[in-house]
């Protein structure tokens, strides 16, 4: 499990698309985990895609159902990662990438202490302003709201294991995929398969030495 976390325009959501139709386009058994949000989409943003957009009234119901890992109202709206969403493909081996908020990072930190959390940092608050006002989806009062709250997400980033400060989008994603695929070799992960290599060594060895 991935967890990413960023300020809002900090180009978390690009990032991760870009990695995975990209440096990571042919890695098997790495999904993306679809959160659901109860905000409009912003131009560009296809529902089933980059969220679940639903009403409040659905978000609530899920809430009471207990379809949630975590949850949590952010800028005035909710967004959640459903169980549905990540525990199959987790029970099945698959690598969960999942784009979440620190509060709901946090959470699932405590829940999931396995999970493995990036912070991605704006280089500058002048960039970060910037970006948020290039969006034109936001009105003046929502962008400095989201400016507000992302200096108590960017003073929370040494809860997080890695940090990727996105000055540039090449190298931002390099360092994303390199930290995914770091953990793919651990040994504990490839240790099965580096078993098979072993007992073919030996069994070549062995049918070699017969007589």
């Amino acid at each position: 499990m991935f967890l990413l976390s960023a300020p809002s325009g900090a180009g978390k959501t690009t990032l991760i698309r870009a990695v995975l139709s990209g440096a990571l386009a042919g890695l098997d058994r790495i999904e993306f985990s679809v959160s659901h949000t109860t905000r409009r989409p912003r131009p560009g943003e296809v529902d089933g895609e980059d969220y679940h957009f639903v009403s409040p009234e659905t978000f609530q119901q899920m809430i009471a159902e207990d379809r949630f890992l975590e949850w949590a109202e952010v800028h005035g709206h909710y967004y959640g990662t459903s169980a549905d969403a990540v525990v199959p493909f987790l029970a099945e081996g698959v690598d969960m990438v999942i784009d979440l908020d620190v509060q709901g990072a946090e959470r699932l930190m405590a829940r999931f202490p396995e999970a493995h959390s990036i912070f991605i940092m704006p280089p500058s608050y002048d960039d970060l302003e910037t970006r948020l006002r290039g969006r034109s989806s936001d009105d003046p009062a929502e962008i400095a709201r989201r400016l507000a709250v992302s200096l108590w997400e960017i003073r929370r980033f040494d809860r997080y294991q890695y940090v990727i400060i996105n000055d540039d989008a090449e190298r931002a994603s390099w360092a994303l995929a390199a930290i995914v695929i770091e953990k793919r070799h651990r040994r504990e992960r490839i240790r099965e398969r580096a078993g098979r290599v072993l007992a073919d060594f030996q069994r070549a060895q062995q049918e070699r030495s017969d007589p």
